[in-house]
């Protein structure tokens, strides 16, 4: 009986265990996976529905008006006369220029264009912000490891520190010093899960995502070389969203130019009546054509002022894309030289500053140990060494934070060039 009950707690922690392991798998998100679930944000999502509205409305603009069709006594005499007058129905319709119908189709085909470019910039904007957050969680969980391992350090010196105690070798100030700097380093621990968990809250809103939903991330962090790439103006007008936009609003200028353009055409009508004539007379009937004159002066003024403001408005656009050319090869330029500077000094913090603070430490733990040291000089190195590894983090930060800003400038895709772990 106890046999069978071992097998069954044995089969019940293997199952625990793989369910653990499955679900473990299921919560980790690599950074292209919320990146590809961005897609599903509402913002996103609300501007896709607008552009299929207007796609909607665009199959509706070759539409004619309404015909007309009116019934009633038609020249009868105000006085009594069984012979005068008659009864008419009458019918019209008018028939837009076909050249207006498919100006004003392509036009608001163009509209949808534009949105959909608007789409892209906002997707732009969005996926930027998610690979922020993204790395800011992959540094400050960087961090809680090196938090352990000054952890560790600091527990080993109070052990150390408790065993030459108990000889007279060991100040108890001393051990009360080693003790705050441990308990300090619960406050920073719980600050850096707080943080953690902000930036699960916040990339979980991009994904459209329940709130508290827990996952984990893929903290190998890959540094491209974008400092020695080569950016010109034609492929950043080709690569930026907000220029295509600014070239989709041109577009659709040129569109509305056609549009009142085609207003210069006339329109047709064709109009039919029969009438039933009183009195025995002889039924009539009436068949009419019409055509409008756009082209005189007092009918033409406004589309031509329309023309003229469609010039000023697509010169404008030309400006501002332009200055938006110019903006972002400065901005281009001025990340490319802060980010050799970042990795100049992260470079400086893994082979010069954190090395020397190591052997310092390992210094002051011999002299320690050979009683020619004492234990705040170790706890003072160990601070030390916490902090530079914390400074280098920042730099790493701050160096991703620069590698995102690139990205979203330059609208870069790629996730690898240059991979270096650190």
């Amino acid at each position: 009986m106890k046999t069978k009950f071992q097998i069954i707690i044995a089969l019940l922690t293997c199952f625990a265990y793989l369910s653990a392991q499955a679900q473990a798998q299921t919560q980790r998100l690599p950074l292209d996976s919320v990146i590809a679930r961005v897609a599903d944000n509402p913002a996103l999502q609300a501007l896709v529905a607008k552009a299929g509205a207007q796609d909607a409305y665009a199959t509706g603009a070759k539409s004619l008006d309404a015909p007309k069709i009116s019934a009633g006594q038609y020249q009868v005499p105000y006085q009594f006369n069984p012979n005068g007058g008659s009864f008419m129905i009458q019918a019209e319709q008018m028939f837009t220029n076909p050249a207006k119908l498919r100006a004003k189709e392509d036009y608001m085909k163009g509209v949808s264009k534009v949105t959909a470019a608007d789409k892209d910039y906002l997707k732009n904007q969005l996926v930027a912000q998610a690979k922020q957050y993204y790395y800011e969680r992959v540094v400050l969980e960087k961090k809680l490891i090196q938090l352990q391992r000054t952890q560790n350090l600091l527990e080993y010196m109070l052990k150390d520190a408790n065993i030459r105690l108990t000889y007279g070798k060991e100040k108890l100030s001393n051990i009360y010093k080693a003790k705050a700097d441990l308990y300090e380093l619960d406050n920073t621990r719980d600050q850096l899960n707080n943080e953690i968990s902000q930036r699960n809250i916040m990339l979980n809103t991009l994904m459209n995502k329940d709130k508290q939903t827990i996952f984990s991330v893929d903290t190998t962090i890959i540094l491209n070389n974008y400092e020695n790439t080569l950016t010109d103006t034609a492929t950043l007008a080709n690569a930026r969203s907000d220029i295509r936009s600014i070239n989709r609003n041109i577009e659709l200028q040129a569109l509305n130019a056609k549009v009142e353009y085609s207003k210069r055409k006339p329109d047709f009508g064709i109009q039919a009546g029969h009438m039933l004539s009183y009195g025995g007379m002889a039924n009539q009937y009436i068949l009419m054509a019409s055509v409008t004159i756009p082209i005189v002066p007092w009918a033409s003024k406004e589309y031509k002022a329309n023309l003229k403001g469609i010039r000023y408005e697509t010169e404008e656009l030309q400006q501002r894309k332009m200055d938006v050319l110019n903006q972002v090869q400065g901005q281009l330029a001025g990340i490319k030289t802060d980010m050799a500077s970042k990795k100049k000094q992260i470079s400086n913090y893994q082979q010069n500053i954190i090395p020397a603070l190591q052997n310092g430490y390992k210094t002051a733990l011999l002299a320690y140990d050979q009683n020619t040291g004492d234990l705040p000089s170790v706890l003072l190195v160990i601070k030390d060494l916490q902090t530079s590894r914390m400074n280098a983090l920042d730099r790493l930060q701050e160096l991703l934070t620069l590698q995102v800003a690139y990205e979203r400038e330059n609208e870069t895709t790629a996730l690898t060039l240059n991979n270096q772990n650190k």
